[in-house]
């Protein structure tokens, strides 16, 4: 149970000044349904008020608080015209201007005679010195009523700041002291304030410096946060660990007619991964661990090998991947591999309906079937093995930890290998893979030619087709990728049909189209086409951007390359390369170029390293881009910026070891306080792990 303490925090956000259902729905969409979502929205910037000048010697384009007395009211003849208030002191005049104005507001607000402060961006307009709409208006002894340092908070379309900012007060009145969860001697250390105070000094800054990400209060709330995570995944594989595994111990004999039959020599980090992997699953306890391979080094093979471990001990294996076009590569490929070894594969896809699927299922629970690959179809209840012993996730950024588990929980004691093409930023790999052990794979296979990366406007659309064109004559394939207009496969579709349409009519039916929206089936024919060379053109979505593999193909044209994002650009680059021959991706860019975009481009013209590409991608667009909106198994922070903390992160994992070894159930006074910590995070799972341990 969340301790009573919280119970406030955790009300929804309807009960503060000014927040109906309307505006709940927009405070919502920007923080979340609780008071506690309002408080992790902290502030981007400030408005000084602290400027009061004389009339005379206010500056142009500088928020000002000025005391004024009222002179006289000019109303316009027509309501479209601007109403205007003359004002004075003893060194000058100034207008307040009015659009669209109530006049008996107004003459309320500031009467004739009478004296008034006013805070607003000073204008000069012809002669005339004005503010156009004050921010304030208030009687002089209100004038304590305007913050003379006020905060700006993140906005949604229909949200007045004064209502965010009201809302947010009343809620910082409302904040319980709660125990330090923090060491002592660690806080005193980092000048850190406790938790309360570093709340309301987050929200209340006093200058442009208060909003850096390394002063106290905020460093302080993105610790809180960090080690919150931490915690929560050393409990969870602490709790892993607790697991009892079976140790997996083949007789190699079927990984040795494979090796003997592949047509390429493994890479030494296939190799050590391999070791790695065998030493986890001779080990009693179960096997959690992350592959995490750069584009075209290798993992499918991994996987094989892996799984081989469980069928050779009269096992199953199962290999599950987020697309139904990347489960069956994964199967092409196993087939490939191991068709000299007897080994039984099979696919599971929501397509399978009827007897078809039936007779699979049969067949599974009989443990005719070695290998399954599938998509979240494997997920089902009526889905039974007759002994599964590892189970492979591929992409495991598109899974959230509960698919994860669900998936093992089909066997006893069931190895999990998770593997992703997307390399991660080391900080990244420990905010959300904490729990796994790490194994990566650097190199590309032998025989592997670099990509020839090159950046061209899109002004010269008509060179690439002429380009295009030449490199069919040549025997080449190409893919066409169109960009992203917004979240959204819709608009992607729309300008990949267009492109489609307009390629067309150069080259006939060379060409064929994949996008999200497609059937299945369809998609699965249009790639089969452009594989087999029946369309030698495939224009496409991001829908590639993992698991199709057509090693002939050697031209990537990359539209408006600027709306992607780098690890996204490095992804799709990845699909072509994966033969003997030269390769060419095209980055055709938009203009006016911005300097985020730039540097992405440059990047990607430097290196095909995807652990480089990672770490400048998190430094140019910081985590939560990176993250993106579809890598749901990715933690989202809300104090932490992992580009500005990464330094935070390493000690707040050191610093969760640490603590569960000292009190596992956490009971001692500080263990108590970090429940607390847990539950204010949301990390409720983490205390039934506990508890369950």
């Amino acid at each position: 149970m969340r301790p009573e303490v919280l119970f406030k925090l955790f009300t929804p956000i309807t009960g503060l000044p000014g927040i109906g259902p309307r505006n709940a729905k927009l405070v919502e969409k920007l923080a979340g349904p609780k008071i506690i979502d309002l408080l992790w929205l902290l502030p981007r910037e400030i408005i000084d008020r602290r400027y009061t000048p004389k009339i005379a010697e206010a500056s142009p384009g500088i928020i000002a608080t000025i005391t004024l007395r009222v002179e006289r009211h000019d109303r316009p003849p027509t309501k479209r015209q601007p109403y205007r208030i003359k004002c004075s002191d003893e060194s000058g005049e100034i207008t307040l201007v009015f659009f669209h104005a109530r006049p008996d507001y107004l003459e309320k607000l500031l009467p004739v005679g009478e004296t008034r402060v006013v805070s607003g961006q000073i204008e000069h307009y012809r002669d005339d010195i004005q503010i156009t709409h004050p921010d304030h208006v208030v009687r002089p002894d209100e004038a304590d009523a305007i913050r003379r340092v006020e905060p700006v908070y993140p906005l949604t379309a229909s949200l007045s700041p004064k209502t965010l900012s009201r809302a947010i007060g009343k809620a910082l009145e409302d904040i319980p002291e709660l125990p330090d969860w923090l060491d002592p001697a660690h806080r005193e250390r980092e000048k850190w304030p406790h938790w309360k105070p570093a709340l309301i000094a987050a929200h209340e800054p006093e200058d442009g410096a208060s909003l850096e990400a390394h002063t106290p209060a905020r460093a302080r709330l993105a610790y809180d946060e960090l080690l919150a995570n931490q915690l929560t995944l050393a409990i969870m594989r602490k709790q892993l660990k607790r697991t009892k595994g079976r140790s997996l111990q083949g007789d190699n004999a079927l990984t040795r007619v494979i090796l003997k039959a592949l047509p390429f020599t493994l890479t030494d980090t296939q190799t050590a991964a391999l070791r790695e992997i065998r030493e986890d699953l001779a080990a009693p306890g179960a096997m959690l661990r992350l592959l995490q391979g750069d584009v075209g080094s290798g993992k499918t093979v991994v996987a094989l090998f892996t799984m081989l471990s469980a069928v050779e001990c009269g096992g199953q294996a199962a290999m599950m991947a987020p697309t139904e076009i990347l489960a069956r590569q994964h199967l092409a490929t196993l087939q490939s591999l191991s068709e000299s070894s007897g080994v039984r594969a099979e696919i599971l896809t929501g397509r399978d309906k009827g007897k078809t699927r039936l007779g699979k299922l049969e067949r599974l629970a009989a443990g005719e079937i070695d290998i399954l690959v599938g998509t979240h179809a494997l997920f089902q209840s009526d889905v039974d093995f007759k002994d599964l012993m590892i189970a492979v996730i591929d992409e495991q950024h598109r899974f959230g930890v509960h698919q994860r588990l669900s998936l093992a929980e089909k066997g006893r004691g069931v190895d999990v290998l998770v593997m992703t093409a997307t390399p991660i930023p080391r900080t990244l790999t420990l905010t959300a893979y904490g729990d796994l052990e790490v194994s990566k794979l650097t190199e590309k296979p032998v025989g592997r030619l670099p990509v020839d990366t090159r950046t061209m406007p899109l002004d010269r659309l008509h060179e690439v087709v002429d380009g295009v064109a030449r490199a069919l004559d040549g025997g080449a394939k190409v893919y066409w990728v169109c960009p992203l207009v917004e979240e959204s496969e819709v608009s992607d579709m729309a300008a990949a049909e267009e492109r489609f349409g307009s390629l067309s009519k150069r080259f006939g039916d060379a060409i064929a189209l994949v996008h999200g929206r497609m059937k299945g089936a369809e998609k699965d024919d249009a790639i089969a086409r452009f594989a087999e060379g029946e369309a030698r053109i495939l224009v496409a979505t991001t829908v590639i951007e993992v698991g199709v593999d057509v090693p002939d193909a050697t031209v990537m044209v990359i539209e408006h390359a600027e709306r992607f994002g780098l690890a996204q650009l490095h992804q799709l680059r990845g699909r072509i390369g994966r033969g003997e021959k030269a390769s060419t991706c095209l980055l055709l860019y938009g203009q006016p170029l911005g300097d985020t975009a730039r540097a992405r481009l440059r990047i990607l013209r430097e290196t095909e390293d995807g652990f480089r590409i990672a770490e400048e991608d998190l430094r140019l667009r910081g985590a939560g881009e990176v993250l993106g909106t579809r890598q749901s198994g990715l933690p989202v922070f809300r104090l932490a910026d992992l580009a500005a903390h990464s330094d935070l992160l390493a000690v707040a994992r050191d610093d969760a070891s640490l603590i569960l070894d000292r009190d596992p159930a956490l009971e001692s006074a500080r263990g108590v306080a970090l429940r607390t910590l847990l539950y204010l995070f949301e990390r409720d799972a983490a205390i039934v792990n506990l508890r369950s341990g």
